[in-house]
């Protein structure tokens, strides 16, 4: 049988030989480069998004080994203080690393009140995106600023059916969603993709969301076969993998 083809823009690496931190009380188990690679053995994996989690806070030590395990094709998306020096980013590009990621749900990154300054100076400086972990209902007054910055994803499809129209208008502004996490959202995910993707056929990307910390229900391979069946083959290809790649700048 022909394995399906995925880019994961949303992934997990915790490796116990690096600095892990109690988050709300919570320290997450292991789950390795090669733990990884055994979990997604099923598909034909073409890359992948490596994303700090709230326990990781500002480590880079994880990231880039893990980087380093998975290959070229894999980026990395960090969390950074807003006063990181420029000499840091560019090495952090060097190694992969492209996009900050704003843990609104459960801290451990850099507040929302640096925002839309180091968003813009990440892109200016290195071309990176800004990744915001938050439940759509509380998007509230930061509407505006996310829809002026240069290039926003929002992870696990906003989260919550309540906030949903606001990240519909987010979506029409432009900025991309995760199709990730469907163990995590209040509610049925598969027209949930299909009015996003008619909004913008670009604007979805797939992630396993593997390990699937925290949530009710993890990862499953037929959530694979709920964005083919939302939108057809054709188009989910876009959503598996073909948007993910030109948004992490892939070849």
């Amino acid at each position: 049988m022909k394995k399906v083809k995925i880019f994961d823009a949303h992934l997990h690496i915790i490796d116990p030989r690096f600095p892990v931190t109690p988050n709300q009380g919570y320290l997450p188990a292991s789950f390795t480069a090669l733990d990884y690679v055994k979990s997604v053995e099923n598909f034909e994996v073409t890359g992948g998004a490596i994303v700090s989690g709230s326990f990781q806070g500002f480590d880079q030590s994880y990231l880039l080994d893990a980087l380093d395990t998975l290959g070229s094709r894999f980026a990395g998306v960090t969390q950074l203080p807003a006063d990181t020096p420029d000499e840091e980013i560019l090495r952090l590009h060097a190694k992969g690393v492209r996009a900050v990621r704003f843990n609104v749900m459960r801290g451990g990154s850099e507040t929302l009140r640096r925002l839309d300054h180091f968003a813009r100076r990440i892109n200016d400086l290195a071309g990176w995106h800004a990744e915001l972990y938050i439940d759509s209902q509380d998007l509230g007054e930061l509407k505006h600023t996310i829809s002026q910055l240069p290039a926003v994803s929002i992870d696990h499809l906003g989260l919550s059916k309540r906030g949903f129209p606001e990240l519909l208008k987010l979506v029409d502004q432009g900025i991309k969603v995760k199709a990730t996490g469907f163990g995590r959202v209040d509610f049925e995910p598969a027209n949930a993709i299909r009015s996003i993707h008619k909004l913008n056929p670009e604007a979805l990307l797939f992630g396993t969301d593997l390990p699937s910390t925290r949530a009710k229900r993890a990862f499953q391979a037929s959530d694979v076969t709920l964005i083919q069946e939302a939108l057809g083959e054709q188009e989910a290809e876009k959503v598996l993998y073909r948007n993910a790649l030109a948004w992490y700048g892939i070849e």
